[in-house]
């Protein structure tokens, strides 16, 4: 408190001593010029001029001395990383907090949690997100290299985060699943769920195959170190790290196996229709033949697309682009993407990537009618047709 007073009190003196430097300049020399304008100075008035700018000059080096007096220097933090957390602390909470959580833990399903994410990124990565942005992220290009440095460092400090009860409470397992627990759900329940039942982005590893096929990590281990790009980062884990996630994710599949739970649909439950019926839909009353051909575009479809996934697309192939032909007044023909369509207007881009538009009424259009025939095919489907042709389907690989 006592050092604010004096800080404000340099303040105000530094500001008094240069009005009263002003007031030197302009009133002593006005005074002198006045008299000098009248006649002469008598000496009585000489020597009060004289002793009225000494005056101000003497009260101008007072007040500026004042003014000009170094500051107490603040003391200085404490050294060593408990001071650069606290500094790194103060850069989440300023820029990163309000999406990751007050804590690291995360907002889902939007924004993943920080904590361990020294084990997914290294400085270099973690730095390039952070200036340069990506998706929902904004880019920070203007943070200062100490407060990106204070950061990095304070993201790489440990700390414990409440996990899932599912699975036996923590009192109860050992240290390997202890520490194998805590670093799923710091760097793996955002994408595969917090009991590893699948999530935002990551499949659902109670009925992974890749997961029930593994033996001590001999499976597990390499797409933990070496990722599944583009979506599931590499981890740097040392080998007992891993050796704690594997057993974890070993515990929660058998607890899901005997517990029957399921939330998801197996390929084997789509598989219950007859082939030749679903043949026979195909090229007759579904009107799929009319587009589509087993030996063309179909080929291999069963091999791209699995399970609930390849039924889907048959349903309604989103993603998926309708394609028209445009014929304008000149006779000119422009094919492409339809970009937009309403009543009025039709949009297309062409294959050179040029964005076109006309007044309907003006052009002549011929609208590819594939991705409609599925939603015109939708309401008349029965369950029977749906699993037939998905037994079809699936002969196509």
């Amino acid at each position: 408190m006592l050092q604010s007073l004096r800080k404000r009190t340099r303040v105000a003196a530094s500001t008094l001593g240069l009005l009263a430097v002003t007031g030197a300049m302009l009133h002593a020399p006005m005074r002198v010029r006045a008299a000098s304008d009248a006649a002469t100075l008598t000496p009585q008035q000489s020597a009060a001029v004289h002793q009225e700018v000494a005056h101000y000059l003497r009260l101008a080096a007072a007040l500026d001395a004042v003014g000009q007096k170094a500051p107490t220097p603040s003391p200085a933090p404490p050294a060593g990383p408990a001071s650069v957390d606290v500094l790194g602390a103060q850069v989440y909470e300023d820029h990163c907090a309000i999406c990751h959580g007050g804590k690291r833990e995360g907002i889902a399903p939007s924004f993943p949690p920080l904590i361990g994410v020294s084990h997914r990124y290294d400085d270099a990565a973690i730095t390039d997100r952070v200036r340069h942005g990506k998706g929902r992220m904004p880019a920070f290009p203007k943070l200062s290299e100490v407060d990106l440095s204070n950061l990095l460092h304070f993201l790489k400090s440990g700390e414990v985060i409440a996990v899932n009860q599912n699975v036996g409470s923590t009192a109860t397992l050992s240290p390997l699943l202890e520490n194998g627990k805590s670093l799923f759900q710091q760097n793996c329940s955002f994408c595969h769920g917090r009991d590893a039942g699948g999530g935002e982005t990551g499949p659902d590893l109670t009925r992974s195959k890749l997961v029930n096929a593994d033996v001590n990590g001999d499976k597990i281990a390499e797409v933990i170190h070496n990722g599944r790009p583009p979506r599931m980062p590499r981890f740097s884990f040392s080998e007992n790290e891993t050796a704690g996630v594997v057993a974890y994710i070993h515990t929660i599949v058998t607890a899901a196996q005997k517990q029957g739970r399921r939330r998801g649909v197996d390929t084997s439950d789509l598989q219950t229709g007859n082939i030749e019926a679903g043949k026979k839909y195909f090229n007759g009353a579904g009107g799929c033949s009319s587009c589509h051909s087993p030996t063309g575009d179909l080929k291999g479809i069963a091999t791209r697309y699995e399970g609930l996934q390849l039924e889907q697309r048959m349903l309604y192939p989103r993603g998926s682009k309708a394609k028209a032909t445009v014929t304008l007044p000149s006779g000119e023909k422009v094919a492409g993407i339809i970009s937009y369509l309403d009543e009025f207007t039709i949009a297309i881009t062409d294959a050179s990537g040029r964005y076109r538009s006309w007044p309907r009424g003006s052009v002549k259009e011929n609208v590819d009618k594939s991705l409609q025939a599925h939603v015109d095919q939708f309401p008349k489907y029965t369950d029977d047709d749906i699993h037939n042709l998905m037994a079809y389907l699936q002969t196509m690989k």
